[in-house]
């Protein structure tokens, strides 16, 4: 219900402002900056998807936030610009140019705000899909991508009606078009993913005044950059070409490599952490190494279409995603960070993985092969290269004999993936629940024999660490460095 009223209020904004832009530009202006501002969207939606690959987020979200810019955000910035660049220009003891005032000191604000209150919806609604600044950068650039389609609109709009009236040909449309979907179609999502970096550091700082002072540095330095943008056009012939190469470049460079910086981090924290569920038999081996690869993903994927049909890629997306999640979730516990729900949504997730066991753990095994993970101090001794014969669909040599009894009985299975012998997760539960799963519980190596990292059970999968109930799956030690084979120290 909220979701459907939610949709309705945005396309009713979006109705208001294509209604408003036709007003002002006529019908045929209107159509042909229309067709000219979709033109370069998909590119740069495209381009913050991948950037979000390794946590992709649902699509709802980034239709949502798409839809905010595109619809509520230019209706709320066409509104609110007007009616505050009117009252600053009566309010100023000198006489100042309206539409100056409103591009140096009222547009920044206001459209700035406007496209950061998406980023707060969705934190407010949906905060636990945000894990950190990759997740807050992808949403705030496109939000800023459906705010810049709409604007778009409205300036080719107004280009094409001034090309008409002044019998220019379509010079000025072309100029414009160069100028707003070609040279610079990224400026208004940098301005608005440093709102986004600002928010995404502050939810990985441990300290209250980061959380509180990241968030509004990066608003004000998204404002900042958008008045110097906007400032480049009253600072004569040179002063876009000296804004666009003495902060835009920078800034986008130091932007990107930033966001895919920590997109290697998060893949880093999903080998690292995966393991351990490997050991305790809700992943195969490989997959730890597999899913913390791009490369091996989507290898995987392209064997799952080739084999299956699209639904199925589709669907191990969806694996990698609540993996890469599963590993999230570990490692905040286990750095020492708050997270109170931590049994239920890690319950919730192995679940998923448990039901789709039988599509992934073939195209990632054949992934392994193809694109081995580059991760060499977490490889098996085993090279992956060496796979036992039976086509495609055959695991590695050190992969242990599958039981002929299958899934869910006999040792290593039994009653669900590598249970333990302590309690935890409901005694008489159905499978996957029925014992305690390790690292919770004293179970040995459900991969007897395996090399490392697989070997045997190493701490802290044997024993429960210090001051944690068996079974309870939230790491009492708080503070912990993240060291995947390390001792629990008391």
């Amino acid at each position: 219900m909220q979701l459907t009223g939610l949709a309705v209020l945005l396309a009713l904004c979006g109705l208001v402002m294509l209604g408003l832009v036709r007003e002002e530009t006529g019908t045929e202006a209107f159509l042909v900056g229309l067709f000219l501002a979709v033109l370069p969207a998909p590119a740069v939606v495209l381009a913050f998807r991948w950037l979000g690959r390794a946590h992709p987020l649902p699509w709802r979200t980034h239709a949502f936030v798409l839809a905010w810019g595109a619809c509520a955000g230019t209706l709320i910035a066409l509104v609110a610009n007007s009616f505050a660049a009117v009252w600053l220009a009566d309010a100023w003891a000198h006489p100042v140019d309206p539409d100056t005032l409103a591009a140096l000191a009222v547009a920044p604000v206001v459209e700035e705000s406007a496209k950061a209150a998406a980023l707060l919806l969705v934190l407010v609604f949906r905060g636990r899909l945000i894990r950190g600044p990759v997740d807050a950068v992808v949403l705030t650039g496109l939000t800023a991508t459906g705010f810049a389609f709409t604007e778009n609109i409205l300036y080719l709009a107004k280009a094409f009606g001034s090309d008409r009236e002044e019998g220019t040909g379509a010079a000025i449309t072309v100029a414009t078009f160069f100028v707003r979907a070609i040279f610079s179609p990224f400026a208004h999502p940098l301005f608005t993913c440093m709102t986004g970096l600002g928010v995404g550091l502050a939810l990985l700082s441990r300290r209250r005044v980061g959380r509180v002072l990241l968030p509004v540095a990066g608003l004000l330095l998204a404002m900042a950059m958008h008045a110097a943008w906007n400032g480049s056009t009253v600072l004569g012939p040179l002063g876009f070409p000296l804004v666009y190469v003495t902060i835009m470049i920078p800034a986008l460079g130091l932007t990107v490599w930033l966001v895919l910086w920590h997109r290697q981090r998060e893949l880093r924290t999903v080998r690292e952490t995966l393991p351990r569920y490997a050991l305790a038999g809700w992943l195969s081996p490989y997959e730890p190494l597999a899913l913390g690869s791009l490369r091996s993903r989507r290898v995987a994927a392209e064997f799952a279409s080739y084999h299956g049909a699209r639904a199925d890629a589709r669907r191990l997306r969806l694996y990698a995603a609540a993996a890469t999640r599963l590993a999230l979730l570990r490692s905040d516990a286990e750095r020492g960070r708050r997270v109170p729900d931590f049994a239920p949504r890690e319950r919730a997730l192995l679940d998923h993985l448990w039901r789709e066991r039988a599509l992934a753990r073939p195209a990632f095994a054949h992934s392994w092969r193809l694109a081995p993970p580059r991760a060499p101090h977490l490889l098996p001794a085993q090279p992956a290269s060496a796979a036992a014969p039976g086509g495609w669909y055959a695991p590695p040599t050190w992969w242990p004999p599958t039981p002929s009894h299958g899934y869910g009985q006999g040792p290593g299975y039994g009653r669900g993936p590598g249970y333990g012998q302590g309690l935890g997760y409901g005694q008489g539960a159905p499978p996957p629940y029925g014992r305690a799963p390790a690292p919770y519980g004293a179970s040995p190596a459900p991969y007897p024999g395996s090399p490392a990292p697989y070997g045997p059970a190493k701490p802290p999968y044997a024993p429960a660490p210090t001051g944690m109930p068996t079974g309870t799956g939230q790491p009492a030690r708080e503070g912990a460095r993240h060291d995947p084979w390390a001792p629990p120290r008391s």
